[in-house]
Parts: C-alpha cells; structure tokens; sequence
C-alpha cells in the first residue's frame, strides 16, 4: 500500500493534507479502511463545529465494526464531504482522493504527525 508522500499521518490513522490557507483536508488512511471493512455509514463534524487534535469528531461504521474519527488538527470545519454521507463506500475505494472526509481551518497542528515513510514502519511493526 502507497501512502502519498505529501501527505502527514496520525497514530489514529487519519491523514493531512498540507495546509493551503490555513485549511487542510482531512480523510482515513487505506490501512484504516482496509482494517474497517466496508464502511457503510459516516457521521461526520459539520461546517462551523470546533474539532481539537486527537479527540473524536465522528464515527464510521463498517460491517465489521464502528470506529471513532479522530482530527489530527484543532480547528474549525469549514466543509464536510456530503459525497462520503451518500456514499460511505467511497473511504474504502478512494480513501487519498474522493473519500476524503472534512476539511478544517486549522488553529493548531500538533508536532507527532508523521511522515509517509514514517507511518509505513508505524503500520508494518
């Protein structure tokens, strides 16, 4: 499995694009949909909610469990992708591109993001 290498990543298994204007998006890594099965539901934070680093914003349920979404930044949401509520399939089939989850305005990025390489060796061991 490809991690994007200008991509930053969570212990939690979210990813984080770079920061363009104070906002970045925010989705779940292939090895978290891939861990989750099918996802079949999204519930996530909607535009205007304050979202705070490492803590639950969401869930994802899949049919073989449900799962907090965790936010690898504090901020405020200023998007959430209605495609991913309409079609939680997307997560497993585009979890880098069309399965993206929400995008914040980011007020502070923690420093224990990591790297792709770095997640790499965090999800290999």
């Amino acid at each position: 499995m490809s991690n994007p290498q200008q991509l930053r990543y969570s212990k939690e298994h979210e990813w984080l694009s770079v920061v363009e204007d104070g906002v970045a998006t925010v989705g779940i890594t292939e090895f978290a949909a891939n861990a989750l099965g099918d996802v079949v539901y999204a519930q996530l934070p909607e535009v205007g909610d304050t979202v705070t680093a490492g803590e639950s914003c969401g869930e994802l349920e899949s049919t073989k469990s449900v799962s907090d979404l965790y936010s690898p930044v504090g901020g405020e949401v200023v998007e959430a992708n209605q495609d991913v509520v309409d079609d939680p399939s997307l997560v497993n089939s585009a979890p880098f591109e069309g399965g993206w989850l929400f995008k914040v305005r980011v007020a502070d990025e923690p420093e224990d993001l990591m790297s792709a390489d770095e997640y790499a060796a965090f999800t290999a061991g």
